[in-house]
């Protein structure tokens, strides 16, 4: 039987979403976020030594990262679902989203949640005077253009099909919802970004998405 150690408001949602799409039973246990620090509990230390999520066991085995887990259940119980098929460029096109989504989108995306909350913070006039300028400075410069950059990347590839990798829905836009909803949370997307915004319309309007929602809770991200 599949668990999934599921952190409330986080990247595992897109797991639920997945199993859901499968059709596979799995039992779902839910971490609360610390309510100062936002950090998962210590109990996930339990399951995995980093103790983040989402993690996932499978009888004895304990897989850890999203895409490594987003592979392993597609490969499992796929049964040849939501993977490319015979077009090279559309399994080129998996593979990049499947590891760009956390490797270069999600930490993108992470920067600009923690600079933002740094200007966010109380603290004495003076100190936060020099850290809101610190954190403008880093926006403006580094982490908005870079940020902006890869929205645009996200927009242009969507046009093609509607999908990341081919004209069917694959492992790859599991991964990629997230890090689409979290610009769509904290950046916010305007009209120039129809292709997003019918991602994400489309994906959030599937009965298995829904079902994922109510099972692992409010779904505020990154807010």
């Amino acid at each position: 039987m599949i668990t999934v150690h599921h952190l409330e408001n986080s990247r595992s949602q897109r797991i639920l979403w997945l199993l859901e799409e499968l059709g596979v039973d799995y039992e779902l246990k839910i971490y609360k976020r610390d309510a100062e620090t936002s950090l998962a509990p210590k109990a996930l230390e339990a399951i995995h030594p980093l103790g983040k999520s989402p993690v996932v066991t499978d009888g004895e085995l304990v897989i850890a990262e999203s895409g490594a887990i987003v592979e392993y259940l597609i490969n499992k119980y796929g049964e040849g679902r939501f993977k490319p098929a015979g077009d090279e460029q559309a399994q080129l096109d998996y593979n990049y989203w499947l590891h760009h989504a956390e490797g270069t989108a999600a930490a993108q995306l992470v920067m600009k949640l923690l600079f933002t909350r740094i200007k966010e913070q109380k603290l004495p006039i003076i100190v936060k005077q020099i850290a809101n300028k610190i954190a403008d400075t880093v926006l403006s410069s580094y982490i908005n253009p870079n940020v902006d950059r890869a929205v645009k990347h996200w927009e242009h590839a969507l046009g093609k099909t509607g999908w990341f990798a081919g004209s069917e829905m694959t492992g790859a836009d599991f991964m990629m919802s997230f890090p689409l909803e979290g610009a769509s949370a904290r950046a916010g997307l305007g009209d120039e970004y129809p292709n997003i915004k019918a991602f994400l319309k489309r994906i959030h309007a599937l009965p298995a998405y829904q079902r994922g929602i109510k099972k692992g809770g409010e779904y505020a991200l990154l807010k």
